[in-house]
């Protein structure tokens, strides 16, 4: 199965194209890519461990993107009880079904970063989660996904 065949059939919404040329980091390649397994997993109940490489990334992953995509996929898939919990907290008035897929998907990596990547500051998983839905989803979203997250990160070491 192409690169092309494996994102059609995921159902992964394209990003959208930058407007300024934007440097991104392994972390944030990591994120992406993490992303879309966790889409993955949440739309088509794909395990990430046993995603296909393609499945990641349509662009080739640096290895420490690719380690750091699965830690949090996998981390996700592992603690989804206990994240879907805290979404359901914190998302006041929202059921988890009736959230965009991607936005859920977001919150959910966000969460599981909050809660268990310790030396990553809270300000820089929001920050990532942020930029991810202004490139992923909408502005909305964006300000949904701050929110959430602003809420939960009470929940660090608890």
């Amino acid at each position: 199965m192409s690169d092309s065949d494996v994102r059609a059939a995921s159902g992964i919404p394209p990003a959208r194209p930058r407007e300024t040329a934007v440097v991104r980091g392994s972390r944030r390649e990591g994120r992406e890519a993490a992303l879309q397994a966790v889409y993955m997993h949440d739309v088509c109940g794909e395990n990430p461990a046993e995603l296909p490489e393609p499945a990641w990334s349509q662009e080739p992953l640096t290895p420490k993107a690719r380690t750091f995509a699965r830690h949090l996929a996998e981390g996700v898939a592992g603690t989804r009880e206990r994240i879907d919990k805290l979404l359901k907290k914190y998302a006041e008035n929202w059921d988890l079904a009736r959230m965009a897929a991607i936005d859920r998907c977001i919150l959910r990596i966000g969460t599981y970063e909050i809660l268990h990547d310790l030396d990553t500051p809270i300000s820089v998983v929001i920050n990532e989660a942020v930029e991810i839905a202004k490139r992923y989803s909408t502005a909305e979203s964006s300000r949904f996904v701050n929110g959430i997250l602003d809420k939960i990160q009470g929940e660090r070491g608890a």
